[in-house]
């Protein structure tokens, strides 16, 4: 009897102990993990430029083509191209032998012409005594003065002729019309040049300052008009500074300013030309460039104002992360109205009471407690600053 008791406590042992296991697992749970920290901060309220983006193409200062302006064969070619010219730099040369021979030609006929004429003025100086003197007729003396009007005529044709030769020798020898950067040759050394008009041989820009072509709509244009109006200018606010926005993201470090508002609204496009001017003394801005011009058109008054980095984009919508006093973070989708600079102006969606998470988004989930701090915040705002 004792041995078999002994065997039955045995193995109910095992059952014994996995309760206890279990109790014991039971008593203790894993900790819940801490609130992550994440950087807060107040939205900001202030007076916001409302700003319009246009995409239009950068343009020279002075864009010059530099043509043949005399048919021949382009001789030479005597600039390297993309780099800068002075005014007045010879750039192509188109041989001159044919025009160095009209103009020699000329020349000998300016000469025979005034022979003739000086012996015309010498006849009439030998007759007009003679006819005074009635010993020759009045009618030969009026030949005589009537050949020495057309010696002089053909005189002035000869060297007319022979002007025109010089300057068509002169136009064998292209120069730079304007002092800038040449472009590549578009006609090769040895091609037959001027016919059946005159060739485009390089372009010349000027790059400092340089153009920029863009076209507003008409409905943004009243907007433009009616914030200048009510700020008593009669014309568009050319010394407002203009941003341009290049192909890859940045900044051109220098502003602009509206320097030609077009005549009119097209009426195929509904939209108005404009025209602003921007230094470029690093000559990074070259003609045919693309890029996005920000241009003020009025100014929101106490708009809220957040960071751009508080936002983000999921399938065309924008949200920010709001936390309440009970530090907890909701999800808050807003509609943003411009950029400025790095921050967003918001149209709807926040209260200027509201708090925003701005760094450590990739802890957050929506409605989960979170430990807020500004330090972060306030350090990168005065970096900013």
């Amino acid at each position: 009897m004792g041995a078999r008791m002994t065997i039955s406590g045995w193995r109910s042992l095992p059952v014994l102990i996995a309760c206890v296991g279990l109790s014991s697992c039971k008593e203790a749970p894993p900790p819940p993990p801490p609130p992550p920290d994440v950087v807060v901060q107040p939205v900001e309220v202030r007076d916001a430029p409302v700003q319009a983006e246009f995409t239009g193409v950068v343009r020279g200062g002075e864009d010059v083509e530099v043509r043949a302006r005399v048919v021949g064969f382009l001789q030479s070619m005597n600039y390297r191209e993309g780099t800068a010219v002075t005014k007045g730099q010879l750039l192509f040369v188109i041989d001159p032998k044919p025009f160095e021979a009209t103009a020699a030609e000329a020349r000998a006929s300016v000469a025979e012409a005034k022979a003739r004429h000086d012996r015309s003025v010498v006849q009439v100086n030998r007759l007009r005594p003679l006819a005074a003197q009635n010993a020759v007729s009045q009618q030969d003396l009026d030949n005589a003065l009537a050949g020495e009007e057309a010696t002089r005529a053909a005189q002035d044709v000869a060297q007319a002729q022979l002007t025109k030769g010089l300057l068509d020798l002169s136009y064998t020898r292209v120069t730079s019309p304007i002092s800038g950067t040449a472009g590549n040759r578009l006609v090769d050394v040895g091609s037959f040049v001027g016919t059946p008009q005159p060739t485009v041989l390089t372009v010349v820009s000027s790059l400092d300052p340089v153009r920029f072509d863009f076209t507003i709509s008409e409905t943004e244009y009243l907007a433009l008009a009616r914030s200048t109006a009510k700020n008593g200018r009669k014309q568009p606010p050319s010394e407002a500074p203009l941003e341009l926005v290049l192909a890859d993201g940045s900044i051109h470090p220098h502003k602009g300013r509206i320097t030609v508002v077009g005549r009119g609204v097209s009426g195929e496009t509904g939209t108005l030309p404009l025209q602003a001017s921007f230094p470029n003394p690093g000559g990074v801005l070259r003609p045919g460039q693309f890029g996005r011009i920000r241009l003020p058109i009025t100014t929101r008054k106490s708009a809220i104002v957040i960071p751009q980095r508080a936002v983000q984009e999921l399938q065309g919508t924008y949200n920010v992360f709001v936390v309440g006093p009970d530090s907890v973070a909701q999800t808050r989708e807003v509609k943003l109205a411009n950029r400025i600079g790095s921050d967003w102006v918001v149209s709807e969606g926040l209260e200027p009471a509201d708090r925003i998470v701005v760094e450590g988004l990739q802890k957050v989930r929506p409605g989960t407690k979170v430990r807020p701090t500004a330090k972060l915040a306030a350090q990168d705002s005065a970096t900013t600053r």
